[in-house]
């Protein structure tokens, strides 16, 4: 397999706005309210006064070892060789909500046409060579979704974490991040 291909939320930047989710419905043909194949997800630490709010965009972690593959006894969800999307085939998909238990982020949504959740996008036609961001990445105002390979993913963690070492309180964004 190449490697892993990734979206990493930076929760210093997410500022709750859901236009990641906005995106994803537009561009999938969701309706408000429906299915979700990315949502936003707020941490809440400390105690009154001292309280921190900080808010991550969520959707398929497309995990190592899929929990959801393994258990789906109509062999929809299988793990891309290639790339490490994992991806469901609807016509196999039985609606049985198998994957959703097993799932340890809660990730699958369903509808009359059964389990749905993030596929990079590759339901859009992306995945070929030169690959665009997907919806979500591409929309977020302030550039807290990130896509790449798992090492790309990894060097930018790595930034951010000396950042933060370095004495940059917090290592949020600041306007100069955007010029």
């Amino acid at each position: 397999m190449s490697e892993q291909l990734m979206i990493y939320c930076d929760d210093e930047r997410c500022i709750k706005c859901y236009a990641c989710q906005v995106a994803c419905k537009q561009w999938h043909g969701f309706k408000a309210g429906g299915v979700s194949r990315r949502n936003v997800i707020e941490h809440t630490s400390g105690t009154f006064p001292n309280v921190t709010r900080t808010f991550s965009s969520l959707s398929c972690q497309h995990c190592a070892e899929p929990a959801c593959a393994s258990v789906c006894p109509a062999g929809a969800i299988s793990k891309r060789p290639e790339d490490g999307i994992v991806v469901v085939d609807s016509d196999k998909c039985i609606g049985c909500r198998y994957c959703f238990f097993a799932c340890p982020f809660g990730v699958p949504s369903y509808d009359d046409d059964g389990m749905n959740k993030c596929d990079m996008c590759l339901s859009l036609g992306a995945g070929e060579d030169g690959r665009p961001d997907p919806h979500c990445v591409a929309t977020c105002p302030t550039q807290a979704l990130y896509f790449g390979n798992e090492s790309e993913i990894k060097e930018i963690i790595q930034e951010k974490e000396a950042l933060r070492l370095s004495g940059r309180a917090d290592a949020r964004a600041t306007m100069e991040d955007f010029a």
